[in-house]
């Protein structure tokens, strides 16, 4: 499958339609301690560690990851 770009006013249209997503929060430990703002839910996966977490993330629906 390939990855594709999607904007915030995307995903809030897809999630109104019901969409399920798990959103992966590809934030290093210093970035993601420091942040303010952090999505209930997401599964923090630093972006040089992705492969020895593919277990915790469904395959189920879209995956939706983020950074900073």
């Amino acid at each position: 499958m390939e990855a594709t770009r999607v904007t915030v006013e995307e995903i809030k249209e897809r999630m109104s339609r019901g969409e399920q997503f798990t959103f992966v929060d590809t934030r290093n430990p210093q970035a993601w301690g420091e942040a303010d703002t952090k999505l209930p839910g997401a599964v923090r996966v630093p972006a040089d560690e992705v492969d020895q977490h593919l277990s915790e993330i469904p395959r189920d629906r879209a995956v939706i990851t983020y950074c900073t």
